[in-house]
């Protein structure tokens, strides 16, 4: 039996070449939830967000945003923010080293109460991710930001307590960096104008929910976003966009699987690029009803693809894409352009049997008739996905183990699989290692 780390509580069995077939649901989008939480600091009254996803990553950003003084009261996947009563009290350095997203606060702190502490984020480990365009960008808008010993300080700088509208160039489209600035910029005295601005589904949906409460945003979708600041914002009651990443995790499960399956909510022009890599390889991905996906299997060619900022191929679909390049017929490319460290799955992929040959950013992937299953680890969150669509095209069995990866990103996926039909299912693993109790999974 294979050591498991301490850590480890739970591991995926999958009995892989089963054919899926059927239906299942799109949660709302994980990287859009996280960052509309932290939005909601900047209303004093009362806002409901609804299709939250149930992740491990939500139940961090509800713990830190109560650690700052905001009251939120969750009902399956509505939550209610009531950011009234906000403080100056810092984020647990516990909370944020496990949260990325946690850096969001930032923003909303600063314009809400002029002043702000908040740690330098932490989250999975691929690749640096400086938080210096989000500095520059605060800096621009009249904040004095200085980090000592892990702990970003801001305050607005002078007499003044509001930030200050301003021309933003970001060197890089960077999500993070045009969201923590817009968010700055709906309470800022003035225009602020961020150029070269990320473009992602995401920096739309935050947009849409701050001119729900009243903020006035135009340009976001495109690569200049123009912010004339309020005073203050009103009460919302927005929905979450569906998951893009997981709708593409899905597409690919059946495409990896030889098997047509059908997804509902999608909004397909945010999934453009997958969807067209996707008829690139082979199968047929149908537009139905404008809100669903269907998939028509066929057999498996190579094809090359690069990451790029949207409207590009997004890094966060190249470790699935890759698992099922490992068995398109003939020579593949994947370029990763966006995280230097975003390769850690080609040796897990290995162990499977996988031809893959990597130098520097670039992955070779030599397409073979089958994967045969083994324990593997998970590296990060799309990685764990990666692993999980490979296990459902090996013969025999895989064991993915890290799956606290996998929870922080993915609502219930194996649940999620097994409705399609997947064999899958998730094993609870006790204190002694010889011993693996199977535990119930709803």
């Amino acid at each position: 039996m294979t050591n498991y780390s301490e850590e480890q509580t739970s591991i995926l069995e999958i009995q892989g070449k089963t054919p899926l077939r059927g239906e299942t649901y799109i949660s709302g989008a994980k990287n859009s939830a996280l960052v509309l939480m932290a939005g909601g600091i900047l209303c004093s009254e009362d806002c409901r967000l609804r299709n939250l996803p149930l992740l491990v990553d939500i139940e961090r950003m509800t713990q830190i945003l109560a650690a700052v003084g905001v009251k939120l009261q969750r009902n399956g996947d509505i939550l209610d923010i009531n950011a009234k009563d906000i403080g100056q009290d810092q984020a647990p350095y516990e909370l944020v080293s496990q949260l990325r997203a946690s850096f969001f606060v930032i923003g909303p702190l600063l314009a809400r109460l002029g002043m702000t502490r908040v740690p330098l984020p932490g989250g999975c480990a691929i690749g640096a991710r400086p938080v210096d365009l989000h500095v520059r960008g605060l800096q621009a808008m009249g904040a004095d930001v200085r980090i000592e010993h892990g702990v970003v300080h801001a305050c607005v700088k002078g007499s003044r307590k509001r930030l200050q509208g301003a021309k933003i160039y970001l060197d890089y489209p960077s999500v993070g960096a045009t969201e923590t600035i817009m968010m700055a910029a709906t309470l800022a005295e003035g225009e602020t104008i961020i150029e070269n601005a990320a473009q992602e589904p995401e920096i739309i949906d935050l947009a849409n929910f701050c001119r729900s409460m009243g903020a006035r945003i135009k340009g976001a979708g495109s690569n200049k976003i123009v912010v004339s600041g309020v005073e203050r914002l009103h009460s919302t009651d927005y929905s979450v966009i569906p998951d893009r990443i997981e709708a593409g995790t899905l597409l690919i499960a059946g495409a990896i699987t030889q098997s047509e399956i059908s997804l509902a909510p999608v909004v397909p022009e945010h999934l453009a690029s997958v969807i067209a890599k996707l008829r690139e390889v082979g199968p047929q991905v149908i537009i139905e009803d404008s809100n669903r996906l269907r998939l028509i299997p066929a057999p498996l060619r190579a094809t090359d693809l690069k990451t790029l900022p949207f409207p590009g191929f997004p890094t966060d679909m190249q470790a699935q894409f890759m698992a099922l390049l490992t068995v398109s017929e003939g020579s593949s490319m994947v370029t990763e352009t966006v995280f230097e460290n975003r390769l850690r799955h080609v040796a897990e992929l290995q162990r499977m049997g996988a031809d893959i040959r990597v130098k520097g950013n670039i992955a070779l992937v030599q397409g073979i008739p089958f994967l045969s299953g083994a324990p593997v680890m998970a590296t990060d969150l799309r990685a764990s996905a990666a692993l999980v669509l490979a296990g459902l095209a090996a013969q025999g069995t895989t064991i993915v183990q890290g799956l606290h990866h996998l929870d922080r990103g993915y609502d219930n996926l194996e649940a999620k699989l097994r409705k399609l039909g997947a064999n899958i299912r998730r094993v609870k693993v006790t204190d002694d290692q010889d011993n693996i109790e199977y535990s119930a999974v709803s």
